[in-house]
């Protein structure tokens, strides 16, 4: 019986051991995660204790995946697509795919993981964008604007704007483990809110947008002395999101006015968060086209880099023709 031919992707990203295994026309096979252990009260791990996590992790991924022929791996080696760009946590998907690749003698591509979280939003939306376009790359350690221009394979990335100080997902995150939530608290800050009517709950915090840059210390300021004076943790959780999604708007609204554009995507766990979407939405859909990935490939994920290794492949092997 003949196997059918796909491409692993692996990431090693802050937070989560991901393997992903896509077959040739494109379509999914698997989407193996570990999301790493961080013990309450923490906001995240060390590089080292990250990495060690890692290590422990990918054999476990790798030995759910069998049945396949495999024709490539490829890796999330670095954060960003640009020389410099390093960090520790991605040297387990780099070591781990090229040893793979080596033993078993097929193709290793590398990518970086800011290309897999836009990879994978743009393959779950279905869009394949031939022109420039910008992108809100939003996770636990990234908040940046991009300007994204499509290349065969893989994109060209500018930074255009970011943040001053701690990203989207770390203001989310502080403030949600300030209420004795698990970290990363995002997903149990919304579960909060579940089944409340959300028309009654308070949403007008403080912002901070200055140009392209957005700030969230003095917010996290701000909710963090509410959590102090024993506020409704209810009215928190809302408060912190309609923060984002606010500060995200007016955000958007300056950059535009430097990088005008008919289209924005949005990636990385906190762009799957429904209430930050929902106030975005109905802000911006008048006026260009929203993205938004599909929830589950806008957290850290191989699924994008897996894709990208799948559009390598292919194009090596046209090449040869």
């Amino acid at each position: 019986m003949t196997k059918e031919k796909v491409v692993i992707g692996l990431d090693t990203s802050n937070y989560t051991t991901s393997l992903g295994v896509v077959n040739l026309q494109g379509q999914l096979i698997q989407d193996e995660r570990i999301l790493l252990p961080v013990k309450k009260g923490n906001l995240g791990l060390r590089q080292s204790e990250a990495l060690f996590h890692h290590i422990k992790g990918l054999p476990l991924l790798a030995q759910r995946t069998s049945g396949y022929e495999i024709v490539a791996i490829s890796s999330a080696i670095k954060p960003r697509p640009i020389e410099d760009s390093y960090m520790p946590v991605f040297l387990a998907a780099e070591s781990f795919g090229k040893t793979m690749s080596n033993l078993w003698d097929v193709a290793f591509y590398g990518f970086s993981h800011q290309e897999g979280h836009i990879k994978a939003g743009l393959w779950s939306t279905g869009v394949k964008p031939s022109k420039p376009f910008l992108a809100l790359h939003l996770s636990g350690g990234t908040t940046e604007a991009l300007k994204v221009i499509p290349k065969d394979i893989g994109y060209e990335i500018e930074i255009i704007g970011g943040t001053t100080d701690i990203s989207a997902g770390q203001f989310i995150d502080r403030i949600g483990v300030k209420l004795n939530l698990p970290f990363p608290a995002g997903p149990h800050l919304e579960k909060i809110l579940e089944n409340q009517d959300l028309q009654l709950l308070k949403g007008n915090p403080p912002i901070s947008v200055k140009g392209n840059y957005i700030s969230f210390s003095g917010p996290e300021t701000h909710f963090q002395r509410e959590i102090k004076e024993a506020s409704n943790p209810v009215e928190i959780a809302y408060g912190v999101f309609q923060c984002v999604a606010r500060s995200l708007y007016k955000w958007i609204d300056n950059l535009l006015k430097s990088y005008p554009s008919d289209e924005i995507l949005f990636v990385g766990g906190v762009a799957s968060n429904k209430i930050i979407r929902s106030y975005l939405q109905d802000k911006l859909q008048k006026r260009l086209k929203l993205y938004f990935g599909d929830g589950q490939y806008c957290s850290d994920n191989g699924v994008g880099i897996a894709v990208l290794g799948v559009e390598s492949y292919l194009d090596h092997k046209k090449q040869l023709k």
